[in-house]
């Protein structure tokens, strides 16, 4: 009989979520940095969490109030471990900037299911992954929204539709479309950035996203520059968060 892993290790990239008009539901992944999580097993029981990188003192060692620590209870959880019995050692290192806009909060989940996964050899189906790693947005944003979480696990630009059960769409990117990433030296917090957002959005801006978001989608399938360039335009978030980055128009 094969023995179990002792240890594993995986990395998650950065993404960006609320992709133009794509609120909530379309996100995409950027390629080089990224949070990296390494699982192993130990003789004491409990989950015991320990992170590095820069920044790392302002985390909390607490696997519930973690993003990794609170998705990876949410594997385990999934996968019938017995913490009273088992013991788990996660360590979490920061690739990514905190509040920094670029899905360090759902790196950071994504690493630490895909670690533990390979770890158990449960060998989860990705929407699995994906519930546990919304568990740990959950804790740091307050709501779980898988704009950032599901291309940081899929890779790539992805549609996840608020249906239920969870379902993962992969939108097809032309080879040669790239993404410009700018970011300023800033922090903004999920929690803060969603609370000015407000519960109700006037019917011509709603009819307006539904169009550029349905416009996005033909866009990329056509490789239709100029209407993918008209198409990226958020009616919804974007006006109400500008004031929040200085020089944001400009």
């Amino acid at each position: 009989m094969k023995a179990p892993f002792a240890t594993c290790r995986a990395f998650a990239p950065g993404s960006i979520g609320n992709l133009a008009c794509g609120f909530d539901v379309l996100g995409l992944a950027l390629e080089g940095r990224g949070d990296e999580v390494s699982v192993r097993r130990l003789h004491e029981p409990g989950l015991h969490l320990a992170v590095e990188g820069p920044d790392s003192h302002r985390l909390p060692r607490d696997p519930r109030r973690n993003t990794a620590g609170a998705a990876a209870l949410a594997l385990l959880a999934e996968g019938g471990v017995d913490l009273s019995r088992e013991g788990i050692g996660l360590r979490l290192r920061k690739g990514l900037p905190l509040s920094g806009g670029m899905g360090g909060s759902a790196a950071s989940a994504v690493a630490a299911v895909v670690a533990l996964d390979g770890l158990l050899e449960t060998r989860f189906p990705r929407e699995t992954l994906l519930r546990c790693a919304l568990e740990g947005e959950r804790v740091a944003a307050g709501s779980a929204h898988p704009d950032n979480a599901a291309p940081s696990l899929c890779g790539g630009l992805v549609l996840v539709p608020p249906w239920e059960p969870l379902r993962i769409i992969e939108v097809e990117v032309p080879e040669d479309l790239w993404a410009a990433h700018v970011h300023p030296r800033l922090e903004m917090e999920t929690a803060r950035a969603r609370q000015i957002l407000g519960q109700s959005v006037p019917l011509d801006r709603a009819v307006a996203q539904w169009a550029n978001t349905a416009a996005l989608m033909v866009g990329l399938f056509r490789r239709d520059w100029d209407l993918i360039a008209r198409a990226v335009e958020d009616r919804i978030a974007e006006p109400l968060r500008a004031p929040l980055v200085p020089g944001f128009y400009r």
